[in-house]
């Protein structure tokens, strides 16, 4: 099914592309982040030759300043004290930016927006009252990519899509924008040959979004018996289930704290497959290229949140995943192509 345009608010036209200040809105998780790089890119394109900041937050300052579809960034949008919240306002005021598309779509953001009145700029959001209006009763159940080029069709920008075939993001600039430097090759690592990457992690405050290590472990024992080197991979606080992986099967790469987002694309580019949980580096190696396969629990639905990448994309489903086996995961890695050797340039 196609979706259709609904009308925008009486009066509103699609915004200039000749607009020459334009602000993104993205703040939120990494997936999240991730996922609307691909509006980034429609956007980008849209407005040939303004000035585009996003406003986001210091986890991904330096990412972002480093993609080529945003001219400035700032870091500091998530402030939570009203008078915090105030300066933010004043400084999008005196910013005077042309068109602001709001992809985080909070109550946050739509503060800022009502900050500004009663002269805001054109902003494209949920905002009451904004000049474009993403107010299709669907979003809360679409794909977030999906959702977004959605709000960005609604907005005037770019055509509608059927549910799965919006824009993906894409990270094929990461190695040409770092110059492609040692640090970002398997062999920095110590990695040799073929290799997959796992990534165990989720949420602290999330733990049924966990497949246990022990069973990361099993698979691990499976990828290397093919002669595949299993790499993990994640944040500091993945340290104990890299461990305990490795302790099943010690021919495992553990890369865990290691890694930067930069880092994460680049191996991803290269790996044979990436498998892991619901977690935002998924999303980075979905966009990267990786074929990947992902791991939901009952507790989040992969309709709505499941990574997509050109690599192709794969979602395991249990009602918990401690009842999930290894089999059928070592057979889905084969399915997306992942025990194909993936080249290195």
């Amino acid at each position: 099914m196609i979706l259709r345009r609904k009308p925008m608010t009486e009066g509103a036209d699609p915004p200039s592309p000749q607009a020459r200040k334009v602000l993104v809105i993205k703040l939120g998780a990494l997936g999240d982040f991730v996922q609307s790089l691909a509006a980034a890119k429609v956007i980008r394109e849209y407005h040939v030759g303004a000035r585009i900041t996003l406003l986001t937050t210091p986890p991904f300052e330096a990412f972002a300043k480093a993609c080529p579809d945003f001219d400035v960034v700032e870091s500091d949008g998530r402030e939570r004290d009203p008078q915090a919240v105030a300066q933010m306002v004043q400084r999008l005021r005196a910013a005077k930016y042309d068109m602001v598309y709001d992809l985080q779509t909070s109550g946050r953001t739509g503060n800022y927006f009502q900050g500004l009145r009663p002269w805001p700029p054109l902003w494209s959001g949920i905002a009451p009252g904004c000049s474009h209006p993403h107010s299709n009763p669907d979003r809360e159940t679409m794909h977030t990519l999906d959702r977004l080029a959605d709000q960005l069709f609604w907005a005037g920008i770019g055509p509608p899509y059927a549910p799965g075939e919006a824009p993906l993001p894409d990270l094929s600039w990461v190695r040409m924008a770092q110059r492609d430097p040692p640090r970002l090759q398997p062999a920095y690592f110590g990695i040799k040959g073929p290799f997959g990457l796992m990534i165990p992690g989720a949420s602290a405050h999330r733990p049924e979004k966990r497949w246990p290590a022990e069973r990361y472990g099993a698979l691990a024992r499976r990828i290397a018996d093919r002669g595949v080197t299993p790499v993990v991979i994640g944040a500091k606080d993945e340290t104990e289930a890299a461990a305990a992986i490795a302790k099943v099967e010690p021919r495992v790469r553990n890369i865990v704290s290691r890694t930067d987002f930069f880092q994460l694309a680049a191996l991803a580019e290269r790996a044979a497959f990436a498998v892991g949980n619901d977690t935002g580096p998924m999303h980075i190696a979905a966009a990267a290229g990786a074929p990947c396969v992902v791991l939901f629990s009952s507790d989040s639905d992969p309709a709505r949140v499941c990574p997509r990448g050109r690599g192709g994309v794969m979602a395991m489903t249990a009602g918990s995943l401690a009842d999930l086996d290894v089999k059928p995961v070592e057979q889905a890695i084969g399915n997306v192509g992942g025990f194909a050797q993936r080249g290195a340039a």
